[in-house]
């Protein structure tokens, strides 16, 4: 299939694509475009007009600020994985980039683009979650930051309002005692995660950012994670991980299926492993 006919926009700097999306409620927003793109094929999205942001040099910027790195909307999944951007994750977030679907889609992905969809088996989403990242959020009116795991609120849904754009991405900077670890299990390689936990553990803070993804609704970010380890966090996380817990607050979460419990729960326990 064929998209449906669309107004076609790139403009050079954010000041102009902001005023495009607020002339326009029907327009949308495309960065790397591939995720948009076969909506557009299948005529799922059939907007008035594309508002291209990936000409913006603002948003393709990679810097560190204090204690934290901002990266812009449109740097791809590929310039992390190949180390054109500076880490504060120690290695976590290259180690995602790199196992996202296939290379032509790291090379034109984008990390905006990803958050924006608000797909909850999409790699950045679950991962940028557990180390704590905000999102910068652009419109006429002004910026305003929220915590990414505010900034997702459904499968396919996020907080943005009409008329705003993702313009950057704040991760913190990754403490030397955390200890990280992320699995996620597909069938083939490009498919979408039927599992997938993201874990930031450090035993010497006794804290932990622990979630769990791939559902039918927002990942899942364990609240009380001491509860999984015996009300602990200490350095023998990994053997007093307790599965009948895990499983109970998944039952709580929503996931009623038991298959689909077992999927999560054992990408979890591997998740714990990796970060262990």
């Amino acid at each position: 299939m064929k998209p449906a006919p669309f107004d076609y926009a790139r403009p050079r700097d954010l000041t102009s694509a902001l005023a495009l999306l607020a002339s326009n409620a029907g327009a949308k927003v495309m960065a790397g475009g591939q995720s948009l793109g076969p909506m557009l094929n299948l005529r799922l999205a059939q907007p008035e007009q594309i508002v291209d942001i990936t000409a913006i040099d603002e948003l393709k910027r990679a810097e560190i600020s204090g204690d934290e790195l901002v990266l812009g909307a449109c740097v791809t999944h590929a310039d992390i994985e190949d180390g054109r951007v500076p880490d504060v994750t120690g290695g976590a977030m290259r180690g995602v980039a790199a196992a996202i679907a296939y290379r032509a889609v790291r090379n034109r992905g984008t990390l905006g683009g990803s958050l924006s969809h608000a797909d909850p088996s999409a790699d950045w989403v679950s991962t940028l979650t557990a180390l704590g990242a905000r999102v910068a959020l652009c419109s006429p009116a002004g910026t305003r930051q929220v915590t990414l795991s505010d900034f997702i609120v459904g499968a396919l849904q996020s907080c943005l309002q009409a008329g705003e754009l993702v313009a950057a991405i704040h991760i913190p900077k990754r403490p030397a005692t955390a200890q990280w670890g992320y699995v996620k299990t597909c069938r083939k390689t490009g498919e979408f995660a039927h599992g997938q936990c993201a874990a930031l553990i450090d035993p010497d803070a006794g804290s932990a950012r622990i979630v769990i993804g791939a559902l039918d609704a927002a990942p899942i970010m364990i609240a009380e994670p001491g509860e999984l380890f015996g009300g602990r966090i200490g350095a023998d996380y990994k053997t007093r991980f307790d599965l009948r817990v895990a499983d109970r607050l998944l039952r709580d979460a929503g996931v009623t299926d038991a298959v689909h419990r077992h999927i999560h729960l054992t990408v979890l326990k591997r998740a714990l492993q990796e970060a262990a």
